[in-house]
């Protein structure tokens, strides 16, 4: 109708004929209700059944309560217009004493008659003769028809007598908060509590025959009936059929997640012998002014259409919840059941036909009923509908009209977030406008552009402001007690099975060190044990390969189930891995938030200590496989120069202070601690005061030189190294590769310097620290063997001291034999055979401390992103050094949300491109023409082989037994494909291959050392897959030419691919061939 109208009247507002097509509905609906059945035909079923129930209800019970029927008109005028309408209707009826019309809106005050001024005053025993009601909450029993203008709803709280919303007026609803605000109009607390009844209430169907069908035109929704929504309830119950509202036995049921609310369980009747529960009995309404503490949470939007005949509602449900009815107006004329719980109206009189017996009071039936909710089509499919994922399309709306989408390339939301993952979704991927009060953080340095201090609450619907401001306040408290709590990472050790053998196993369980020479004598275990590389591929030794094929097996079949479960993809922030939820020790690292006075000083906010009272100085050497000398700075609070020796006169910094080996203190702690870290300046954990237990230590950040400014700010007192501007855009692999070789450069600049002191160069300290910026607590295993051959032993961990665990590894005997040293990963299920065994030879991670004087000629690669640590500590082992892990020493990681690898994406590009990259898109043929990647190449190459691996190693899925060999480089190649490593450097230690036959060959920038002798050592399967990468095309042929590799591989020219990344970003080029 409003749309012929629209066509009929061009010129005027769309707004003012719905809203004048609405009004002329309900002037029909009062009409026909008082005795002019011909005036049926010139409303809808819906409005119809708003006048019976708005009419019927006062005389349903002994207090003469009745439903509230809010209509929104978000047009102030239009409102104003629509009451003087149906007030003038209502006086032409002679209803003034049945029912109330109030104006309401943002600043207009209630006015209310002094008929029904005196009955409130008697519902809520007041005897103030010159009280009015003042908020919409003391109207509650009152039957009236609330015109509630304003464009924002800001949050209004109703009283419960509320029975029907309309809301078909509003159709700009494009954000998610309006969207929000307005079906939270309905959305209140339904009482659980009620005397029980003697058994379940039938449903009287005899004014269904009489009742009209819809006249509302196609523009508007099909007629809908929402249920509460059940979420937790202690005692199930059942809620009586309701006769307010249309029902059918046709219907079905669509929740609405986008709006934070539960999904509603399916109706169903109640078990045998269960009873039902009617309303609490009329009196004087005290939920105005509290809340039931029984009472909970929830939304739900329910949907059914009308049917030919008349069905009762005896689905069970749970009415002690929030909730939320959605009901529209349907296009068809078929007569609907149950819609009225009045008899069919007869000829006009001045009384209405008195109720049946069985019928209750209507503010008794709000209590345990949700109101009828009334959408605009439009809204309504937004809210109900799902796209292609499973949400509802309401979750692709902006949050607010003062935000936009920071980029089209956005995940999506997840049913599984929570509030705060939701904002955090809203934080990274939305925008500030320029009237928004975050539009200029950014210049403040603030990297997603919102000001990290500032809240967004997220969640369902609430009653009103006072639920939000005590939604606030709990987030608030929530907040100062997780001040003391951190999120771990609880992770159990994988592939477990592959490490069985006794002889793998150091048996001396009560060293504190391991003994030097029994230590040489233990294998190096290949495999990765951390948890983090759930999803790596697995590497293979010749021990396992001898060993039965049983954990081989086990393994493999534990990686296909890794890969049949549903990929993680490499944008998503918010994939979950287990944690567990610890309180902060004394000997805690803490972020920028932290603030006591211990530490006040430390971080340079003492009074005696200026702010950003610091020097930058330029240190440079020489690095001949780079072939330029790399310039870094450094950045020096005054308050840690004696660290640093610097030249005099003129003050240039020489060289970074290292002890001697042979230094014994108990306040000082000899390592220096380096931490490479990005886009955590607020939230990395970079205050080692309390971890280091007070101690004298040294601690350097390893920053890019993006990000100096926001780090200089948070952490004043802190020494930072700032990377070259041509490492902005390099991954952790440069910044690992940078600290070892400038600590090592640093480590001959102080042999030399000292060594005029007298003191042997083989005395200077070579340690350094590689610290992840997640690295919060650290403990011990205080174990009791009860001797060397005792089978039983007992064991307890406890809270230690960074100071106390280096203290404790500086000390060990022989410590300059070995290579790296590093700490298991901390877990909760870790039991007795985790820590049974008081050192492994094996990978570590994340905590290291690094001898840089015998890894003098072994690298980080610069260029990886992914699974450096694990290339780093097989290219260790092959050079015949000791990698040895602490079980007895454990590190906990928190779980941070922002920055790390995260802080790596990749998009298109061009900005306005509409299709979002996959990982399949991250390679293309050469010359080809395809949407360039703002990504670095090695990244591509990473991510891509990382979950599309199989594309060039077909053979290799799944197939364990016949693994693909890696030459000089781990690259993953994902939980489907295993892997071999071997070096091609002179006396390197490598598994022995002469057993295993190879289902691949992955060649990478591969150097002087691999030659075609030492390829035709391997065997491969026929039909294995060879992949040669290299910088350039030029390259790639000349590594054909040199290796002889079309002797035994096959070429063709289809077969070669680039990352698809510009050609001014220097793409990584792609051969691949197959064994003849």
């Amino acid at each position: 109708m409003a749309t012929a109208l629209g066509k009929r009247f061009p010129r005027l507002h769309s707004a003012v004929i719905r809203t004048f097509v609405l009004v002329q509905h309900y002037a029909a609906a009062m009409m026909a209700v008082r005795g002019l059945p011909q005036m049926k035909n010139r409303t809808s079923v819906e409005t119809l059944e708003i006048a019976q129930s708005l009419l019927s209800a006062p005389q349903q019970g002994p207090c003469g309560h009745g439903p509230m029927v809010l209509l929104r008109v978000p047009c102030s005028p239009l409102a104003a217009v629509a009451y003087e309408r149906l007030a003038r209707v209502r006086a032409r009826l002679a209803l003034e004493q049945r029912f109330e019309i109030v104006l309401g809106g943002p600043s207009a005050r209630l006015a209310v008659g002094t008929h029904f001024v005196k009955q409130l005053k008697v519902w809520q025993n007041i005897e103030d003769a010159e009280w009015r009601p003042q908020t919409y909450l003391e109207l509650e029993g009152l039957p009236c028809i609330l015109i509630f203008s304003g464009m924002d709803p800001h949050g209004e709280s109703l009283p419960r007598s509320l029975r029907y919303c309309d809301l078909r007026l509003i159709n700009s609803c494009l954000v998610r908060s309006a969207l929000e605000q307005e079906l939270g109009l309905a959305a209140h607390f339904v009482s659980s509590e009620g005397p029980p009844e003697r058994g379940p209430r039938a449903e009287g169907a005899d004014s269904d025959a009489e009742k009209p069908s819809s006249t509302d035109n196609e523009e508007e929704e099909p007629a809908t009936e929402g249920a509460a929504a059940e979420k937790r309830s202690p005692v199930k119950r059942e809620r009586p059929g309701s006769r307010d509202s249309a029902s059918s036995g046709r219907s079905s049921r669509a929740s609405g997640p986008a709006l934070g609310g539960e999904t509603s369980a399916p109706p169903g009747g109640p078990p045998p012998g269960e009873q039902t529960w009617s309303p609490q009995p009329c009196g004087p309404s005290e939920d105005t002014q509290r809340l039931r503490a029984s009472q909970g949470p929830a939304s739900a939007l329910s949907r059914h259409s009308p049917g030919p005949a008349p069905q009762p509602d005896a689905a069970g449900r749970h009415p002690s919840q929030r909730g939320v009815q959605a009901a529209v107006p349907s296009p068809r004329r078929l007569p609907a059941a149950g819609a009225s719980s009045s008899p069919p109206p007869g000829p006009a009189t001045d009384t209405l036909v008195p109720p049946p017996p069985a019928s209750r009071c209507s503010l008794a039936k709000a209590h345990r009923q949700p109101p009828v909710v009334f959408l605009p089509k439009l809204v309504y499919d937004m809210v109900t509908s799902t796209d292609s994922s499973g949400l509802p399309k309401a979750a692709s709306l902006l949050p607010a009209p003062s935000v936009v989408w920071a980029s089209s390339f956005r995940p999506l939301l997840s049913k599984t977030m929570t509030s705060t993952e939701q904002s955090l979704y809203y934080r990274q991927w939305t925008a500030p406008r320029p009237g928004h009060m975050d539009h200029g953080s950014r210049a403040e340095g603030c990297v997603d552009g919102f000001h990290p201090r500032r809240l967004l609450l997220s969640g369902p619907p609430q009653i009103g402001k006072t639920g939000a401001y005590l939604q606030f306040l709990s987030i608030l408290s929530r907040m100062l007690i997780r001040l003391t709590e951190v999120d771990v990472y609880d992770e159990e050790e994988i592939n477990l099975d592959l490490r069985e053998e006794s002889e793998w196993r150091y048996h001396q369980r009560s060293d504190p060190w391991p003994d030097l020479e029994l230590f040489r004598k233990l294998p190096f275990d290949y495999t990765v044990h951390d948890p983090k590389y759930e999803d790596a591929s697995l590497i293979c030794s010749h021990r396992q390969g001898a060993r039965s094929e049983g954990a081989l097996t086990r393994a493999g079949h534990q990686a296909c189930n890794r890969d049949r479960a549903p990929p993680r993809k490499p944008e998503d922030l918010f994939a979950r891995r287990r944690t567990a939820r610890m309180r902060l020790s004394q000997y805690a690292a803490h972020n920028t938030y932290h603030h006591c006075e211990q530490c006040h000083q430390y971080m340079g906010f003492h009074p005696r200590c200026q702010l950003y009272e610091s020097s930058l100085h330029a240190f440079a050497f020489s690095y001949s496989m780079l072939g330029e000398e790399i310039q870094l700075h450094f950045i020096i609070p005054k308050s840690k120069e004696h660290h640093f020796v610097f030249s005099q006169p003129g003050g240039q910094l020489e060289s970074m202070r290292l002890p001697l080996v042979t230094d014994k203190s108990h306040e000082s702690i000899k390592s220096p601690t380096f931490t490479p870290t990005t886009g955590r300046h607020e939230l990395g954990l970079l205050n080692l005061y309390h971890a280091m237990d007070g101690a004298s230590h040294l601690h350097v950040l390893v920053v890019r030189e993006c990000e100096v400014p926001v780090y200089k700010k948070c952490w004043p007192n802190h020494i930072m190294l700032v990377l070259p501007g041509s490492f902005n855009s390099a991954g952790v692999g440069a910044a690992h590769f940078l600290i070892k070789e400038l600590s090592y450069h640093n480590l001959e600049l102080e042999r030399s310097r000292q060594e005029e002191l007298g003191i042997r160069p083989q005395d200077i300290w070579p340690f350094i620290v590689i610290s992840d910026d997640s690295c919060v607590m650290w403990n011990v295993v205080d174990v009791d063997g009860g001797g060397e051959r005792s089978r039983e032993f007992s064991w307890s961990e406890r809270n230690v001291s960074l100071k106390h665990i280096m203290q404790h590894i500086e000390a060990a005997p022989n410590i300059t034999h070995y290579a790296l040293i590093g700490l298991r990963k901390w877990s909760s299920r870790a039991g007795g055979r985790a820590v049974q065994e008081p050192f492994s030879r094996c990978h570590v991670h994340d905590f290291i401390v690094l001898n840089v004087d015998l890894t003098q000629n072994v690298q980080y690669n610069q260029n990886r992103f992914l699974c450096d640590d694990v290339d780093f500590n097989l290219r260790v082992h092959s050079a015949g050094l000791l990698l040895c892990r602490f079980n007895r020493f454990s590190v906990m990681k928190k779980q941070i949300a922002v920055g790390g690898h995260r802080a790596f994406r990749i998009a298109a590009k061009v900005s306005n491109s509409p299709v979002a990259v996959v990982p399949a898109q991250y390679i293309c043929a050469p010359d080809s023409k395809h949407p360039a990647l703002a990504a670095p190449a090695q990244l591509l190459l990473e991510r891509f082989l990382q979950h599309h691996s199989h594309r060039f190693f077909p053979l290799s899925l799944h197939n364990h037994g016949h693994p693909v060999l890696l030459v000089d480089c781990y690259l993953n190649l994902g939980p489907q494909i295993s892997v071999c490593y071997v070096s091609s450097r002179p006396h390197s230690l490598n598994v022995s291959c002469a057993d295993t036959t190879f289902s691949g060959l992955l060649l990478y920038l591969c150097d002087s050392f691999v030659g075609a002798g030492f390829l035709k050592k391997f065997r491969f399967l026929k039909g294995a897959t060879l992949c040669v990468i290299c910088q350039d095309r030029s390259s790639l042929r000349q590594t054909v030419v040199r290796l002889e590799l079309e002797d035994e591989w096959q070429f063709r020219l289809r077969d070669e691919f680039q990352t698809a990344n510009a050609q001014e970003d220097r793409p990584l080029f792609f051969l691949t061939g197959r064994h003849v």
